[in-house]
């Protein structure tokens, strides 16, 4: 009866793992570029229980609930916006931003939505939270002296253009991918960072950037709605089972006086 309780309880703490999971994604269907995830799980240890009045081949398997294994993250695209701003961009394909974090290491984002600060007397691209967005070169992208704006094409080539027109090319907006990008360990708002598991970052050209577009979050709501009932009604059989067992273990105790 203490093994049933143990079971209960381990579902129970799984199945509040999943709510907290699902209700992040919902939390976050707006955010721009955020890629949901799934908690997965697994068997804990069976063990065989032995009877001396069985025969071997009739003996009870007995399992010790679930365990969390992992959470996975969903990087399919999600669907595009437009919003005709010029520095808002979408990376159509695989690949990851990449923005220079606070403490100066490369971090790697999908959410595009730029914006220009001035440091000193240098205007550059940062992203929301202040960040500095990096080339191919993975140097800070900065405006010239004399320019009003920036046109990006599909390959991701930046050109300046001022009040005459065009200036002078920029080279180009730093696209990285990775072999397993679910291996990417989440650094939070919406920040990756390379492991073991996703390799190391890698050039590619597999992608079209689409300027004044912003990609949105991929959760589907009927999905993650249909799994919260799910969730709520494994978390409510749990519970069951775990007074069932508590009950059980207060009728044997009570037999025993």
């Amino acid at each position: 009866m203490f093994e049933a309780m143990l079971s209960a309880a381990s579902g129970l703490m799984g199945q509040q793992r999943r709510i907290d999971t699902i209700a992040d994604n919902l939390a976050n269907v707006n955010t721009a570029a955020f890629n949901s995830s799934r908690l997965n799980f697994q068997d804990l240890l069976y063990v065989e229980g032995h009877y001396p009045y069985r025969e071997t081949a009739q003996n009870q398997q007995k399992g010790h609930g679930v365990l969390t294994a992992s959470i996975s993250r969903n990087f399919a695209v999600g669907s595009l916006s437009e919003t005709e701003r010029e520095l808002d961009f979408a990376i159509e394909g695989e690949g990851f931003f990449m923005a220079m974090a606070t403490e100066g290491d490369i971090c790697f984002t999908r959410q595009g939505n730029f914006y220009l600060s001035e440091v000193g007397d240098e205007w550059y691209v940062v992203d929301s939270r202040g960040h500095f967005i990096l080339d191919d070169d993975e140097s800070p992208i900065i405006l010239p002296a004399e320019a009003s704006g920036l046109n990006v094409n599909a390959a991701g080539e930046i050109n300046f253009y001022g009040p005459d027109g065009f200036m002078a090319p920029g080279g180009l907006i730093g696209i990285r991918s990775f072999v397993n990008p679910e291996g990417l360990k989440v650094r939070g708002l919406s920040y990756y960072e390379p492991t073991v598991a996703s390799g190391e970052a890698q050039s590619t050209n597999r992608y079209k950037l689409r300027q004044g577009v912003l990609e949105m979050s991929n959760v589907d709501l009927a999905t993650e709605m249909t799994r919260m009932i799910r969730t709520q009604r494994a978390f409510s059989l749990a519970s069951r089972a775990l007074t069932t067992a508590d009950d059980m273990e207060g009728i044997a105790n009570n037999m025993k006086r």
